[in-house]
């Protein structure tokens, strides 16, 4: 079958039940497209071909005996290089872990697996997934695949770019301060970040905190929706996880957009946002507002959210690399560092005030949404910027505090749990993809889905608001020194 690896996870997966796709034929599509495609991008770490293909041909024979298959029968997944894979090399991005190959997979790893997922390689991360920049010193940079000299964001960034390319059909990511949305953005795909515990994140050392979730990442509403049905659901080794039923999010039902009460907000009155990105955002909302019952600026006072997301952030670092600062601080990444001293400074008193503020951060978003069903505001306030530089440090003529308070757009929605998906809403004045954040309410990721598809099919009749694919002729033809002055591991194949 020609082109392949350009079908929908869903055509995909409709294709192998119905004996019509081999999941042998599609995994060695999806191989061939890395071969030819990831030098110009570096989204893929290390694979793991052979025994990819062994199940792969497992689940075609399943196919032909007519056994029961699960919702990613055969597809072809990649996992972000921040989750464990049994058998298959996991760095974090450090060279602490360079030769890592655990015994176990992660949970939701194991879940995808069970769903029938075929792993077929690993995706690149910041060092120890910290910032929104993808580059690390075990694999180098991930390239945007619009322009590989351009960052992907982060940390989700080889998800994003694997997706963009049509490496892969599915991806995982997660999500702190704008991990699954800020490269979904930057690469024209889409990226969902989940109610806290719907998806169970079993890597988080504090278990209680809200801030850090696992979700899915695809090119497509239906195709997350797909992923998301086989990822959710309780599972013990998160505290904050909850069942949930998967059928609700394989429904394929749209929204009357005409029902809507929106609420948008360039900043949230907090945030840095390049003028360009403010004009872009309020020409984008005026081609398709008119279709909601209403379309209202936001006003909310949420002033105590960067310093609370200061704490509670620094607090899940200090629980998370103790004992790397404690036994290798000096191989550490400097953000890593910077950031577990952070907390390491800080008094309980702060704690307290941190999670109090947040609580009230909560609050107010959720007396929000007793007056509208959706929040819009852009993904990112400045266009993809160059991957040599680590992050962005001012916004205008706005001097920023630290690495990371540029992703304010991000993170002031994860401080208040709702739901949150990027979308694809045509390109910017740089020719590059623009991405809308949606703001879902408290557990509404169904219906949050809904609205999301529904916008998808209005945008895909408007060019301008179209999802934008990079030209992938020209990519093999593009290899930047991503790699440059890179130590890898002796091999990239399972143990």
């Amino acid at each position: 079958m020609d082109n392949v690896v350009n079908l929908s996870a869903v055509e995909m997966r409709s294709l192998i039940s119905s004996g019509h796709l081999s999941p042998v034929e599609l995994l060695e599509a999806c191989i061939s497209r890395i071969e030819k495609l990831n030098p110009a991008v570096n989204a893929i770490t290390a694979t793991c071909y052979e025994r990819a293909r062994h199940e792969a041909r497992l689940a075609e024979q399943a196919v032909r005996h007519g056994d029961a298959l699960g919702l990613l029968h055969g597809l072809p997944i990649g996992i972000k290089d921040i989750e464990d894979t049994a058998g298959l090399l996991t760095t974090y991005g450090s060279p602490l872990y360079r030769n890592n190959v655990p015994d176990q997979d992660a949970a939701v790893v194991s879940r995808l697996r069970a769903a029938g997922a075929i792993v077929v390689a690993k995706t690149n991360i910041p060092e120890m997934g910290a910032g929104a920049n993808t580059s690390n010193p075990v694999w180098g940079a991930t390239g945007n695949p619009f322009s590989p000299m351009l960052t992907v964001g982060g940390s989700s960034g080889g998800s994003a770019a694997a997706l963009a390319t049509d490496m892969l059909p599915i991806c995982t990511g997660s999500d702190t301060g704008g991990s699954l949305r800020i490269p979904a953005a930057y690469c024209g795909v889409v990226g969902l970040r989940p109610s806290v515990g719907l998806v169970p994140n079993q890597r988080k050392s504090l278990g209680w905190t809200p801030i850090s979730v696992v979700g899915p990442m695809a090119r497509s509403v239906a195709d997350l929706r797909l992923q998301l049905a086989a990822m959710a659901g309780l599972h013990d080794s998160d505290p904050l996880s909850f069942p949930s039923d998967p059928a609700q999010f394989l429904a394929t039902e749209s929204t009357d957009l005409g029902d809507l009460r929106v609420a948008w907000t360039e900043d949230f009155g907090v945030c840095a946002v390049d003028p360009t990105i403010r004009s872009l955002f309020r020409e984008k909302l005026s081609m398709f507002e008119h279709r909601f019952a209403s379309c209202e600026p936001l006003d909310i006072d949420i002033s105590e959210a960067h310093r609370s997301f200061d704490i509670v952030r620094a607090e899940a670092f200090v629980a998370a690399f103790r004992d790397d600062y404690e036994n290798h601080r000096d191989r550490l990444a400097p953000a890593v560092r910077a950031n577990y001293e952070m907390g390491a400074r800080i008094s309980l008193q702060e704690v307290a005030w941190a999670q109090s503020a947040q609580t009230n951060i909560f609050h107010i978003f959720q007396k929000v949404f007793r007056h509208y069903d959706i929040v819009l505001s852009p993904v990112v306030p400045v266009s993809p910027f160059p991957w040599t530089r680590a992050y962005v440090d001012r916004i205008g003529n706005q001097m920023l505090e630290n690495y990371y308070r540029w992703i304010a757009l991000t993170y002031v929605v994860t401080l208040a749990t709702n739901p949150t998906i990027a979308l694809p809403c045509g390109t910017d004045s740089q020719g590059m993809p623009f991405g809308l954040q949606i703001i879902g309410k408290f557990r509404g990721d169904k219906e949050l889905l809904a609205i999301a598809a529904t916008l998808e099919a209005v945008f895909n009749d408007e060019a301008a608001l179209r999802r934008p694919h990079p030209d992938l002729e020209s990519l093999p033809a593009m290899v930047p020194a991503l790699r440059q002055n890179v130590t890898h591991p002796t091999d990239m194949l399972c143990a």
